[in-house]
């Protein structure tokens, strides 16, 4: 792929990409896109994972915040709006537009992460004090009054409906079926029309529709985290997932489930309904160890109307299509910790890529334990504890101490919200474009993707961080 694509290559969109994210790995997601008299940012998300995720977040944009005339958010996960009380807090004041959905799920994310930013400043405060050092230096990424003036400028738009941003310059959302709330982004300016994916969830997923096809378009940013791979199907997954559980229960082991907030537990959790509903695994405790997941499946059951069919049908008839029948929502620390020596209980807990969360509290507890298993139902990025334990690492470190792997460790990627190859590929061939971008996704899925299109005699086209790309 090369910045701009092959000498002679004329721009046909009429729009101008420059990203400041997700550009050469699948966190940070930011992407202006402008035309002569119109700037959009697609996303504001915070970088995770990496070598020094925090002086990337902190970093200045490579563009003008005050400059930028809207805000599009195609769904709230955390690398896809997280710096955007940043955003605001250094200039944007434009409008931010996504679903109600979207921006329901973004409040929580985004308290939640100045919640988290906080105490990890004071605790490096604490630190540098003891060591008689300045600890003034030290600030969050932002704060919670920064959260509160981001979601001032919110405004909810229904998928399907067009905005106008100006002269000849519009866009309209469509539905992703990513997670809840989630939709692409079709812009359409005087000389062509660009679409951002976002993230797309698979024509398989278990809680969400498949994607709706985009229109035909002149060029596409295209996520591409599972640009390199296909997913097992919806029944060979929930097989998979039965043995493991079944067997880690019958050997009197524990079931360690890292989960997003956003999605991934709401999926696992009616998984478990559904197999302990039929006496396909047995009976057992389910513990979901994760605030912020059970506030997000509160919001799962607020809007049935982004779900399957036939979920949207259990929760109208007065059923829980996310309560196992041995469900216990686990809210304070002391609860969490009760968990240390507990045996044959499977534990839901957060954070999905084992960064943080409450799950490093039972890996540290139980991932020394043979008879126990670590279901890793996930992406993983480069450089964060998951990925070091899904290839395989004998050791690790968390909370400063050394920890034995002898679980066994089971990566299931049926349960993913993403799209695979297949999906991806289908996707994009409805949209027909002539300029292809693949971003949110790791060289080796990003290259794989760029492959295919170049074979479907398509321009692809990289975003290199910062740099102006003519699409």
């Amino acid at each position: 792929m090369t910045a701009g694509g092959p000498p002679g290559d004329a721009a046909s969109s009429g729009w101008v990409l420059r990203s400041a994210g997700a550009c050469a790995g699948v966190t940070g997601s930011a992407h202006l896109l402008r035309t002569a008299d119109r700037t959009v940012l697609v996303d504001a998300g915070l970088f995770q994972g990496g070598d020094d995720p925090a002086a990337a977040n902190a970093a200045p944009w490579p563009f003008d915040p005050r400059g930028i005339d809207a805000v599009v958010l195609t769904h709230g996960h955390l690398d896809h709006v997280g710096r955007l009380p940043k955003l605001v807090a250094d200039g944007f004041r434009g409008p931010v537009y996504a679903t109600a959905a979207t921006f329901a799920v973004a409040e929580v994310v985004l308290r939640d992460a100045a919640r988290i930013q906080a105490e990890d400043v004071a605790r490096a405060q604490r630190a540098l004090k003891r060591s008689g050092r300045d600890p003034r230096a030290l600030r969050p990424l932002y704060r919670d009054q920064d959260v509160d003036a981001a979601l001032r400028l919110g405004r909810a738009v229904d998928l399907g409906r067009t905005v106008e941003l100006g002269e000849e310059v519009r866009f309209t959302l469509g539905r992703a079926g990513h997670v809840l709330g989630a939709a692409w982004v079709v812009l359409d300016g005087p000389d062509g029309r660009v679409v951002a994916s976002g993230d797309l969830g698979d024509d398989d997923g278990a809680l969400h529709p498949p994607p709706d096809p985009p229109p035909v378009a002149d060029a596409v940013l295209i996520e591409s985290t599972y640009g390199d791979r296909r997913h097992r199907d919806a029944a060979a997954t929930l097989a998979e997932f039965a043995a493991v559980v079944s067997a880690t229960l019958a050997r009197g082991g524990n079931v360690l489930i890292p989960t997003f907030a956003l999605e991934r537990t709401q999926a696992v959790l009616a998984a478990l309904a559904e197999l302990q509903t039929a006496g396909t695994v047995p009976p057992a405790p389910v513990v979901l160890d994760a605030p912020m997941g059970a506030r997000m499946t509160d919001l799962y059951r607020a809007y049935p109307e982004t779900l399957r069919p036939e979920l949207a049908a259990r929760l109208a008839s007065g059923a829980d299509p996310f309560a196992p029948p041995g469900l216990a929502t686990v809210v304070r620390p002391e609860e969490s910790r009760r968990l240390n020596d507990a045996r044959g209980v499977v534990i839901v807990a957060g954070a999905g890529m084992m960064t943080g969360g409450r799950i490093l509290n039972h890996l540290a507890h139980h991932l020394g334990d043979a008879a126990s298993s670590l279901v890793v139902v996930g992406y993983q990025a480069e450089g964060t504890l998951g990925r070091a334990i899904v290839e395989g690492a004998q050791r690790v470190r968390i909370f400063g101490k050394t920890v034995e792997v002898a679980a066994a460790v089971h990566t299931i990627n049926g349960f993913s919200a993403h799209a695979d190859e297949v999906a991806l590929d289908a996707w994009l061939d409805a949209a027909d474009p002539e300029t292809v971008v693949p971003v949110h996704g790791e060289a080796i899925a990003r290259a794989a993707l760029a492959a295919r299109s170049t074979a479907r005699g398509r321009r692809v086209v990289e975003a290199p961080l910062g740099v102006d790309v003519p699409l």
